[in-house]
């Protein structure tokens, strides 16, 4: 088994610097919206990683595979449902190759689109889907896993427990986006609740994406960074969309979006990228804030 990535020795010297959303970018180059995307690395590879090379070109130091829904149940009525393995493995070699030797490619794993609360999935067939697409992101060669945008925590420990079993480092984030405050997962889960029991179950990094947006990103990293000792990983969206046609638009800027690093730093982050809406300018701009946030903290 390999050596697992230690991140908390990766986080030491300050902020490390994820990617932005691919979803969105994909849409940009013709996806339909509301179509999945993972089927493009063995249809469209050149695509797949011209999004993530616009990403290490911007300054991430660590870059995403397009995974999100590549498990068996989530593609479950998708025509490439039993090509999951390989569309898992060229995600990998995908990102790899975008990544060269200036980034990390962490591989995405996102929820099953099925609740285990109300019996739409069971926990064992959550669990084989989940060990299946693990199992293909470590052996095609990622530095290490990020199960994202949960939502339930019961099907984040699934995923974790499947994940571990590779021997990568796991990041797990959740959802933030409910409740009177917005601060709670669906299931009303808050960040310190999420926090201590993903530490508790030995994930490596845990934290948030997706949401509500920029603006409460902080108070959630500071929540997180209460109740464990672990990496916070943040990828807040640009802002909360409005839709044009079939088109979501996302008003935040990319420097009013970088704006807010130095107040997510601050309240504990040591991953920070964006997610829906955020694209390559966004990531450009989180690069030129972080050595000014640096100098700053430093005086």
């Amino acid at each position: 088994m390999r050596t697992t990535l230690q991140l908390k020795t990766l986080v030491a010297g300050g902020p490390v610097l994820t990617d932005g959303a691919w979803g969105t970018e994909f849409q940009r180059l013709g996806l339909p919206v509301g179509h999945a995307a993972d089927g493009w690395n063995l249809s469209r590879p050149e695509l797949v990683e011209q999004v993530a090379r616009t990403y290490v070109e911007a300054g991430s130091s660590v870059i995403l595979t397009n995974t999100f829904r590549a498990n068996r149940i989530a593609m479950a009525k998708d025509p490439d449902r039993d090509r999951v393995v390989a569309i898992n493995r060229a995600a990998v070699e995908i990102s790899r190759r975008a990544a060269g030797d200036r980034a990390l490619v962490f591989a995405s794993i996102g929820p099953s689109g099925k609740l285990l609360m109300s019996g739409d999935v069971d926990e064992r067939d959550l669990r084989t889907a989940f060990g299946e697409q693990a199992a293909a992101l470590a052996e095609a060669g990622a530095d290490a896993i990020v199960i994202e945008t949960m939502s339930d925590l019961a099907e984040a420990r699934v995923a974790l427990e499947a994940a571990l079993d590779t021997g990568l480092a796991v990041v797990v984030s959740m959802v933030f986006d409910s409740g009177k405050n917005r601060d709670r997962t669906m299931m009303g889960t808050t960040p310190q609740q999420a926090a201590a029991e993903l530490t508790r179950l030995g994930a490596h990094a845990v934290g948030a994406n997706c949401g509500i947006g920029v603006e409460g990103a902080a108070a959630i990293c500071a929540a997180c960074a209460a109740a464990t000792t672990l990496p916070i990983w943040i990828k807040p969206n640009a802002g909360l969309p409005r839709m044009h046609g079939r088109d979501a638009v996302y008003s935040t800027s990319a420097d009013a979006f970088a704006a807010w690093l130095p107040a997510m730093v601050d309240a504990g982050a040591g991953f920070v990228g964006g997610c829906c809406g955020t694209t390559p300018e966004f990531i450009a701009a989180l690069r030129r804030r972080i050595p000014q946030h640096t100098a700053t903290r430093r005086r």
